[in-house]
């Protein structure tokens, strides 16, 4: 019950709600959780003692070794990523409506927006959405209403969350059919898909590499998909960019992904990045907003919001998307990251996750009971099959050494077994993977 509210106020809300009296209206909240016991000291404490007292309590924290991946990716982040999005005109700079007022801003989206075309390979990006899960959604909307047809291919590949968001957007609307192409040694099956390809399919919704750690070839795939006049939306991990073929390359005409590895922190679920990327021709099919580049009339160069595809600035029903705001600090953390690394740095980033995952694979398939599940090329995590519950052995690996040994991947992949797909970014070292490889040996 907010303070400005009268009590009269109070008293009418609580009719409307049909509830006798406040306490009325929270009894099925368990007690322990409406007046919880602070316990803070019975001293006061200024400032300078506060802030030790935080700090020790803080040296409590222990965080395991973790080797969990499957979408949100530990990595090392340059300090001079904080150190310029912390600057005043970028971390309070509000929506960039007045383009006078705001060439600052502006300039960081348009950078932001030539990064992700140049990464992807892609014509055009937007401003970034909320996260990799809204990006793919948005991209299967656009080539829905393209095509005007229904029905979604979408690869067992596909990061699970991604559907579960994808599937919130047509919850009430049952005319839209998904289709799980099946794989076939944690790739996508071949076979299976010409036979579900069809002239009704509005696209084939693809990732590599795919939530399996695998490195999928995504050109045949492309090729099968135009024959039937169905678009390709593909999810690909910016870090893999480095070394793998573009979405641009492969023939991708919506290119998505989450763009937390790109200088964003681990924390609790986000806030994290959506990429969007299209070929030219989608354009104005794409959401969100997108600054472009002009000429002010004495000539000079000028940062403007080109395209606001959204129901604030046009009608509802033209709208490509009801999402109506960017990420943009959080865009602004990867543009500075890949300006950082470069073509060079990214490519070598990408081959240290890449050897880091190959000799974690190596040494754990070295143990007894010990396999990896699929035979084919992976980026930077992998499969491995366990002969003991994978969840159970999670646990007591994480109770007993401090390592978190992976996600077990049954509850989103029954027909896998008891298998942990295993993380290993350039933040582990030798020491940090033979550690792994020994509390899973005592452990098993």
């Amino acid at each position: 019950m907010y303070i400005p509210h009268t009590k009269t106020d109070k008293e009418e809300m609580l009719a409307a709600i049909g509830a006798a009296s406040f306490e009325d209206l929270i009894k099925q909240v368990p007690s322990k959780f409406l007046r919880p016991e602070f316990k803070l000291p019975a001293e006061s404490l200024d400032e300078v003692q506060a802030a030790a007292r935080m700090g020790t309590l803080a040296a409590g924290n222990k965080l395991p070794l973790s080797f969990l991946g499957g979408g949100a990716y530990e990595r090392y982040i340059p300090a001079a990523v904080k150190a310029i999005i912390s600057r005043g005109e970028f971390l309070t700079a509000y929506t960039p409506y007045q383009a006078e007022a705001s060439q600052g801003i502006l300039q960081t989206i348009y950078e932001y927006q030539s990064s992700v075309c140049a990464l992807y390979g892609m014509d055009c990006a937007n401003a970034s959405m909320y996260d990799g899960a809204s990006s793919f959604a948005e991209a299967v909307r656009a080539a829905s209403r393209i095509t005007g047809r229904k029905k979604i291919l979408y690869s067992a590949g596909v990061n699970p969350q991604y559907m579960d968001t994808l599937k919130t957007y047509f919850a009430h609307s049952p005319e839209y059919t998904y289709i799980r192409i099946p794989h076939r040694d944690g790739i996508i099956d071949a076979a299976a898909m010409a036979a579900l390809l069809d002239d009704k399919t509005a696209c084939v919704a693809v990732q590599t590499p795919n939530f399996l750690g695998l490195i999928e070839d995504i050109s045949p795939v492309a090729e099968m998909a135009k024959k039937h006049g169905a678009l390709l939306v593909a999810a690909a991990d910016p870090v893999s960019l480095g070394l793998l073929s573009t979405p641009g390359e492969y023939g991708a005409d919506f290119a998505v992904g989450e763009g937390q590895s790109l200088g964003l922190p681990l924390s609790y679920g986000g806030p994290y990045l959506g990429i969007f990327s299209c070929k030219k021709e989608y354009l104005r099919q794409m959401p969100g907003r997108i600054t472009g580049l002009t000429k002010d009339k004495d000539g000079k160069r000028g940062f403007v919001l080109t395209l606001q595809a959204r129901e604030q600035h046009i009608r509802r029903d033209k709208a490509a998307s009801n999402i109506c705001s960017n990420e943009a600090l959080c865009a602004l953390s990867a543009t500075v990251y890949l300006a950082l690394l470069g073509p060079e740095g990214l490519k070598e980033l990408a081959e240290a996750n890449a050897g880091a995952a190959a000799f974690a694979a190596e040494r754990l398939a070295s143990i007894k009971g010990v396999s990896l599940k699929f035979k084919g090329p992976f980026f930077n995590e992998f499969v491995i099959s366990v002969p003991t519950g994978a969840a159970r052995l999670r646990e007591k690996i994480l109770a007993r050494s401090g390592v978190d040994a992976g996600l077990p991947l049954s509850p989103l992949y029954p027909e896998l077994g008891e298998t942990l797909l295993v993380c290993a970014t350039e933040t582990k070292t030798e020491a940090d993977i033979l550690k792994l490889e020994r509390s899973i040996r005592e452990n098993l």
